[in-house]
């Protein structure tokens, strides 16, 4: 039995600055220094994004540190990975993306219970100035109801 993994590390950026559509969880193909990095935490979804090239999907610009024990051994920080999801999901995902002009986007990491590294990856549309102004207030506004009802 493997040790319970709380890593879960989020994209806070994305829910911020894209509208969130669909969600997918998809798996990472990755090389034994990066899980072992991920498995510490080391990993940044900042700027990240998801690109569909020659039917495949990649995830660019996720940055895993290098693991501290791994010498000559260790990986490129910045590589592109390759994400594992059905070919029917990477069909309705292309189509979607390609016919409304929608993005991919990661928005979070995790470990599964088999010790697997997962990501969920959202289709999502872009965001106006005016719309985070009004994500901005409604969480200020919870934030002043959650204040003043635990008085």
């Amino acid at each position: 039995m493997l040790p319970k993994n709380n890593i879960n590390i989020r994209n806070k950026r994305a829910s911020f600055d894209y509208e969130l559509l669909d969600k997918f969880t998809t798996g990472i193909v990755l090389y034994g220094t990066e899980i072992k990095s991920i498995r510490e935490g080391k990993v940044s979804l900042v700027d990240t994004y998801c690109l569909i090239e020659k039917g495949e999907l990649w995830v660019k610009g996720m940055h895993i540190a290098e693991y501290r024990l791994g010498n000559f051994y260790n990986h490129n920080t910045q590589r592109d990975r390759k994400l594992l999801l059905t070919k029917k999901e990477l069909q309705k995902i292309g189509r979607i993306v390609k016919e409304s002009g929608l993005t991919i986007v990661p928005t979070s990491l995790f470990i599964n219970e088999k010790g697997l590294a997962k990501l969920n990856i959202a289709i999502a549309r872009g965001k106006k100035t005016y719309d985070k102004r009004q994500s901005l207030k409604a969480k200020e506004d919870q934030r002043q109801m959650d204040r003043m009802f635990k008085r």
